[in-house]
This record gives C-alpha cells, structure tokens and sequence, in this order.
C-alpha cells in the first residue's frame, strides 16, 4: 500500500514536473529534452506525454515538439482570474485610468494573436470597445507588437514571415522588413506603440509586464481616439505605466500574490 501511494505521489509529481517545464519552456522542448531536463526515463516521459496530450493538456507540432494544449491555457487563464489576483489587480488598473483618463487593459499572448484579459474603461462616451476576451492581431496593436518583439530575433522572424499582414487601418504595417525594423525599436525601447494601425483615429502605447525571470507575460495598454489625445500625449505617461506594470509583476511572482 505505501508503495502504491509512493509511485502515484512520483507519477504525479512528474507529470506536474512536464506541465510546469513545457509552460515556461522558451522554445517548444522535445520529449527527449523534457527526459533530460526532468531526468525521466524516455519510456516513462512518452507514456505520461502521450497521457497528457490525450487529457488536452498538451500538444505535440508538426515538428515532433511539446507545446500547451487547450487544456493548460485553460488552467493559467483561471488561476489569473481567480479572485486573490483580480481584486488588486483591478486597483491598479482602476488608478491608471483615473490618472491618465483613458482606458487601460492588460492583454496576453496567444498564438499568432492577443487576447484582451483585462481592461478599465474610462468615462469617455467616444472610445474603442472591445470586450475582455476579444482576440486582436499582433502586427498592428501596440501590445501585439511588444509580444513579437520580446522574442528571440530568429523566433520573431519567423512568425512575421507568415502573418497574413492584413491591413486594417491607414497606417498598418503590411512590409515584413518595416515591421522587423519596427519590432526592432520597440525592443530598444521598451514602449510599443499603434498609431493609427489598428484603427483609424485610434492611438495606443503598450509596456511589458515581466515575470520573475525577465519574460514578458502580459503587456499594459492604454488607447484613445486621436480627437482626445494624440500618440506623443500618451507616450508621455510611459513612466506612469512602466511603475504600474511593475506591481502587476510583483502581483505574478510576489511571495504575498495570494493575499491580494
């Protein structure tokens, strides 16, 4: 019996062991990376992917490696909405609009898009709306562009190589070599910004929220309409919005997270 419940206890702790490797995995691992990594032998380490890829917790790419399937996004899209981090986080949010008097948001990477996690709207009747939950595109957001940015050169040159550059308002940016070179900038910078480029007479900035080993998971936008504020006006707030962004990391990896 205590041999069972010893085996179970490893097994399940391997397999929490692959979970935590292949979220926070830079680049997709193989299931051959994952045995070293993890020091699981190779039979074992394909039972218990084969395992967790039949449960929808991850998937395998074409190219043979290990990426988060439906059912993990699922798990981290709950536990950053579960109430311990929602309350402090929408203070935050709260006190940045009342400072700026535009809506602000956090959006998050997923694929080739972003998903607007969360936002507080100011009291303006004229503005963007887009719902929390709406999936925007990387190329011509100010968030999305800070995602494409954030990754390693080789990486981003590859996803840009194969979006569909669509051209959804005045300005976007439908030439690969002028968004790199943008891309570029913005990573020099540390601010992106959509200037007109996702919507006419629409302007935005956005700065990284990192976690506790420097990567950007999430990224802090503001928006408004170029009748109320031009780009070089919210551009000013970016001192404002980089202190914010900076509680919302402590609030990702800080030890007290689960009081807030």
């Amino acid at each position: 019996m205590e041999t069972s419940t010893r085996e179970k206890g490893s097994t399940i702790s391997r397999v929490m062991e692959i979970v935590e490797a292949v979220a926070k995995a830079e680049r997709p691992p193989s299931p051959a990376d994952l045995a070293c990594l993890l020091n699981i032998p190779k039979p074992s380490i394909h039972r218990l992917l084969n395992q967790l890829e039949a449960d929808g917790y991850t998937q395998t790419n074409m190219r043979g490696l290990i990426i988060p399937g439906l059912r993990m996004h699922g798990v981290a899209w709950g536990v950053l909405h579960s109430e311990r981090f929602s309350a402090a986080r929408r203070v935050i949010l709260e006190q940045l609009t009342e400072q700026i008097g535009e809506t602000c948001g956090i959006a998050i990477p997923h694929g080739s898009e972003m998903i607007y996690y969360d936002r507080v709207q100011s009291d303006w009747p004229l503005q963007l709306n887009l719902q929390v939950g709406s999936h925007t595109p990387t190329w011509c957001t100010a968030s999305g562009k800070l995602y494409l940015s954030s990754l390693p050169k080789q990486r981003r040159q590859k996803i840009i190589n194969h979006l569909p550059l669509r051209q959804y308002a005045r300005n976007t940016i439908i030439d690969i070599d002028e968004l790199d070179a943008n891309l570029g900038e913005i990573k020099s910078g540390k601010i992106a910004t959509d200037n007109e480029e996702f919507v006419d007479g629409m302007v935005g900035c956005a700065v990284p929220i990192m976690d506790s080993d420097a990567r950007l998971c999430a990224c802090l936008f503001i928006h408004a309409p170029v009748l109320r504020k031009s780009l070089d006006q919210l551009l000013d707030y970016g001192d404002i919005l980089h202190a914010a962004a900076a509680e919302l990391s402590s609030l990702i990896d800080g030890p007290d997270s689960a009081a807030g």
